[in-house]
């Protein structure tokens, strides 16, 4: 139950980013509510997680997923480069949260 709260964590803070942009964009109180709410959910899931996992492997595992869903996010919906290497980069910092999966 904990790595599912892991990965709601860190799709929360996937969303966090994307509100991020969102309030660059738009500035309202609906795009404010929504960027402290993604990443208040997100801080939430992350507490639930570490109350088991180790604190350095939910930090990883949780970072990990923000940061390359935000990259994939970028690409995706705002035209970011989509190259060759970027891509598997990406795929290495995921390969490293399963990793961390996998020994924990």
């Amino acid at each position: 139950m904990n790595w599912f709260f892991l990965v709601l964590a860190g799709l929360f803070e996937m969303f966090g980013v994307l509100m991020i942009n969102k309030l660059n964009k738009d500035r309202n109180a609906l795009s404010l509510f929504l960027l402290v709410a993604g990443f208040g959910l997100s801080f939430l899931f992350l507490s639930l997680a570490m109350s088991t996992l180790p604190m350095g492997t939910a930090y990883a595992v949780w970072t990990g997923i923000g940061a390359s869903g935000g990259a994939v996010l970028g690409m995706v919906f705002y035209g970011e480069p989509k190259n060759f290497l970027r891509i598997l980069f990406i795929a290495m910092v995921l390969g490293s949260a399963v990793g961390l999966k996998l020994v924990s």
